[in-house]
């Protein structure tokens, strides 16, 4: 059994929870969901073709995809509290560079460097939670995770509002407004976080590549990290797709958006809750059904194309993605020793990136060949896979995978 830190070496609970949700809100939701809100403004301005500006998006998927698993080595070699603190540093200057950029090719740099940030920035500041609070694990992730709900919503709300006001430029103000939130998580991060006793010690030494390939290769964590890859891919392809396929079967615009907005908050409220649900009733029962309730949500739009059909998908939906986020990750920091987390946590992110960075693609191509149906049914069969693996994480032994 893994010991928990005593409270009085803890530092203080709501500011370590506090620097966890705002960090996963900029550079998840700053930094990678909000160029789509922005995009319009910001093409038209700078002449982009939509085919230059696409580009734009998948560069930030990919700084993000290539350096995964380096932030999770450097978490172990610099502390995860350094680690998060850079990592946040480098998208608060990719938010101001973008802010006042002109040039094509400076912004493709600015772009790649908000995906690298990220990288540095998301497994770390999970595994510096979790090691705090073992054994709250699920609770923790899940008050991390509703970071992304309250970013989505927050930014459906501004974003548009702050072009509005200030016209051509209003994409300019709004990545200046994320440069200026995301310093002052830096700050918070850099004075209020900190890494657990004996930490210090352990990051002097370099991971040597041989222990990496022990994580890598376990088939306890190979699992946990497809599931998380299949998540990844259908939660990317529904908020990419699934409001076109409501407004092409006759569901007003206005109406869809405000779906989508209840999704966003409903995820706020309820990962808290199947994190703390997991805390008690255990990570593979848990997981297994959110995932057979993702499943199921996104499986009943292809049954029926009415409002109520897309309504309850989007409250289902909403309800219970960001349990099985919460789930999966907090399942993969569960396999390992403590000094291990930021590596298996960032093997298994690496497999979400690598679904979210090819999902829209795959399912691009189905809706070319079979309609919004063929895609969602692609997803759904790939979900089920997930459901089947996620009974096999039911299964798994109490005793570490790697230790």
């Amino acid at each position: 059994m893994r010991s928990s830190p005593s409270d009085s070496a803890r530092p203080n609970t709501f500011v370590m929870v506090a620097s966890a949700t705002l960090t996963a809100m900029v550079v998840i939701v700053f930094a990678r969901l909000a160029y789509g809100l922005i995009l319009p403004s910001m093409r038209a301005e700078l002449g982009l073709s939509y085919h230059a500006a696409g580009n734009l998006g998948t560069i930030t998927a990919l700084g993000y995809l290539l350096f995964i698993l380096p932030g999770g080595v450097a978490a172990t070699r610099w502390g995860a509290r350094n680690t998060v603190v850079g990592g946040l540093l480098l998208v608060t200057l990719g938010f101001v560079g973008l802010a006042l950029a002109d040039a094509h090719l400076l912004i493709a740099g600015l772009m790649f460097a908000l995906g690298v940030g990220t990288a540095y920035c998301f497994a770390p500041m999970l595994s510096l939670l979790v090691t705090w609070y073992p054994e709250r694990r699920g609770l923790m992730i899940g008050g991390m995770t509703s970071g992304i709900g309250a970013g989505l919503f927050l930014i459906g709300l501004v974003v548009p509002r702050l072009i509005e006001m200030f016209g051509a430029v209003g994409w300019r103000v709004s990545w200046g407004l994320f440069g200026a939130i995301a310093a002052a998580v830096t700050v918070l991060v850099a004075l209020g976080a900190s890494d657990p006793p004996g930490a210090a010690h352990t990051r002097q030494q370099t991971l040597p590549a041989a222990e990496r390939r022990r994580i890598y290769g376990n088939p306890r964590l190979l699992t946990i990290a497809i599931v998380y890859g299949i998540i990844g891919m259908s939660y990317i392809v529904q908020a990419i797709f699934m409001i076109s396929f409501a407004e092409s079967s006759g569901v007003a615009s206005t109406t869809a958006g405000s779906l989508l907005s209840m999704s966003g908050l409903l995820s706020v409220i309820c990962a808290p809750l199947w994190g703390s649900l997991s805390d008690r009733w255990g990570r593979g029962n848990t997981l297994l059904l959110t995932m057979s309730l993702v499943t199921a949500a996104m499986s009943l739009p292809l049954f029926s194309q009415t409002l109520p059909a897309f309504s309850v998908h989007f409250l289902v939906f909403g309800c219970t993605v960001n349990g099985a986020f919460t789930m999966v990750q907090a399942a993969s920091t569960e396999q390992v020793e403590s000094r291990y987390i930021p590596i298996a946590f960032s093997y298994a992110t690496l497999f979400f990136a690598g679904g979210q960075f090819v999902g829209p693609a795959i399912a691009g191509w189905f809706i070319e060949i079979g309609g919004f149906k063929a895609a969602l049914g692609f997803s759904c069969v790939c979900l089920l896979l997930g459901t089947y693996l996620s009974q096999r994480v039911r299964t798994f032994p109490r005793e570490l995978a790697v230790s």
